[in-house]
């Protein structure tokens, strides 16, 4: 496992890290034996930083991560968000009372006294035209109760935003073979301002594992069935917002680039590894063997001009039209 450094938190955390939504919830059936089981796994390994969020199966998450903690002596980098609990989820709602009203229950389901990093989870673009949200933050952690802060996005606009902000050190962005506008300018922008970069939904909800098909079957309780056009939250939430045939189509055509001894997934996470600007991708795992096969990913050789040009090829001939401007 290769390290990278988060921003101006000065930590150095594995380059592939743990996306924690799926233990949660809204990914189908999970057992949290099982998840725990490849939380460990994962540690195992090298990763040392998990995201989560206060919304995930309603603290689920962030239960399991405080478990393994105190199963655990290395050194465990947490983030997690808040926001997501506001009803209705509207800008007028992130006052700094509701949102270190979040904080408290995360300290309490984290089991800790400080949270080492707290964003602001994919909120309103006005949000973001509030400095005083910002300043709130800034006395949360000058009271102790924060390390740092920073935020989690929908859209590049809002992380070019966002880092105006002095306090803030870290961005959580989609960004992968699917969703490539970050690259563009904030990648850029956030490398000049040493900001952090968390590459999420790395493997575009599991459509970069290359092992979907017309056929698949997804429970009902699992958002790729019931957010495909935005019914819950965002639609590039769910399959980066392509639509499902459009994706598997252009997952046919990355398919010859796979380079052999790469799963298609080790494929998608190293090509978002190959961006210096990304601190850390975040792809989820239920089960230890998925934990070990992303991991991997880190160790396994860089991909050459060629395969980089086959990508830009696919997503300049069947994807930026369908997202780009999007988001």
């Amino acid at each position: 496992m290769k390290y990278r450094t988060l921003g101006a938190t000065g930590w150095q955390v594995s380059e592939v890290s743990f996306g924690a939504w799926a233990v949660g919830g809204t990914w189908g059936e999970v057992d949290d034996q099982e998840s725990l089981r490849a939380m460990h796994q994962a540690v195992d390994i090298g990763v040392n930083f998990f995201d989560t969020a206060d919304v995930y199966g309603d603290g689920r998450s962030e239960r399991l991560i405080s478990q393994l903690r105190a199963e655990r002596t290395e050194t465990i980098y947490v983030a997690t968000k808040a926001g997501r609990r506001l009803n209705p989820h509207a800008a007028e709602g992130y006052t700094i009372e509701n949102i270190e009203a979040f904080v408290d229950r995360s300290l309490q389901n984290l089991g800790v006294e400080t949270i080492d990093l707290l964003q602001l989870h994919c909120p309103p673009t006005p949000v973001y035209y509030q400095p005083e949200l910002f300043e709130g933050l800034g006395r949360l952690v000058q009271n102790g109760k924060l390390r740092h802060f920073g935020v989690s996005v929908e859209k590049v606009e809002e992380a070019l935003k966002a880092i105006e902000y002095p306090g803030v050190v870290s961005v959580q962005i989609i960004y992968n073979v699917f969703r490539q506008r970050p690259a563009e300018l904030f990648f850029r922008e956030a490398k000049s301002r040493n900001i952090g970069v968390i590459a999420r939904l790395p493997l575009s909800s599991g459509m970069l594992t290359g092992k979907m098909s017309p056929s698949s079957q997804f429970e009902e309780s699992d958002h790729r069935a019931f957010n495909r056009n935005g019914e819950a939250f965002d639609k590039g939430e769910t399959f980066s917002g392509i639509d499902y045939g459009a994706g598997l189509a252009a997952v046919e055509e990355l398919r010859p680039l796979v380079p052999q001894g790469m799963t298609f997934a080790q494929f998608a996470l190293k090509w978002i590894l190959m961006n210096d600007a990304v601190t850390c991708a975040i792809p989820g795992a239920k089960r230890p063997d998925q934990a070990v096969q992303n991991a991997a990913a880190s160790d396994l050789p860089e991909l050459d001009a060629k395969v980089l040009a086959g990508v830009n090829s696919v997503y300049e001939g069947r994807i930026k039209p369908l997202a780009h401007h999007r988001w």
